[in-house]
C-alpha cells in the first residue's frame, strides 16, 4: 500500500523496523493488533472518502475487485440507516420514483457517516 523511497513496495521487516510497530501495540496495549489490519481500515477509509472500487483495487494491488470487496468493513449504523430510509420510502403514500440523476439527501444518514462520505445517495 505504501511505496519506498524508489518507488517499490515497501518489505515489512522494514516497516516494522522503521514503526516500532511491535514496541508500539505493546506500550499501547493493543498486542493483537497486526499491521495487516491496516490496509483494511485505508482501504474503507479510502472507501468511505468515495474512491472508486477500481481504483482502490490498484491501490491494493489485487488483481480481483472480490478481493478487495473483502477488505471494506462499512459503517453498520450506516447501512441500518439505509435500510430505515427505504422502509420510511416504501411506506410513503403515493411515492413516485425520483427522476434518474436527481439528487437525494438522506434525513437520516449524517454526511460524516458511511461509504459515499459526505456525497448526497443519487438515484
Amino acid at each position: 500500500m505504501f511505496a519506498g523511497p524508489r518507488g517499490g513496495r515497501i518489505q515489512v521487516t522494514v516497516l516494522r523496523r522503521a514503526t516500532r510497530w511491535d514496541e508500539v501495540v505493546a506500550t499501547l496495549g493493543y498486542e493483537h493488533l497486526r499491521r495487516h489490519s491496516l490496509r483494511h481500515t485505508g482501504l474503507t477509509w479510502f472507501a468511505d472518502a468515495g474512491v472508486p472500487v477500481h481504483r482502490l483495487q490498484q491501490i491494493a494491488g489485487h488483481t480481483d475487485p472480490r478481493i478487495t470487496q473483502r477488505y471494506l468493513h462499512p459503517d453498520m449504523k450506516a447501512l441500518q440507516n439505509d435500510g430505515n430510509l427505504l422502509s420510511i420510502h416504501l411506506r410513503a403514500p403515493n411515492r413516485s420514483p425520483a427522476p434518474i440523476g436527481q439528487i437525494i439527501e438522506n434525513p437520516l444518514r449524517p454526511k460524516s457517516e458511511g461509504i459515499f462520505l459526505g456525497r448526497a445517495d443519487r438515484i
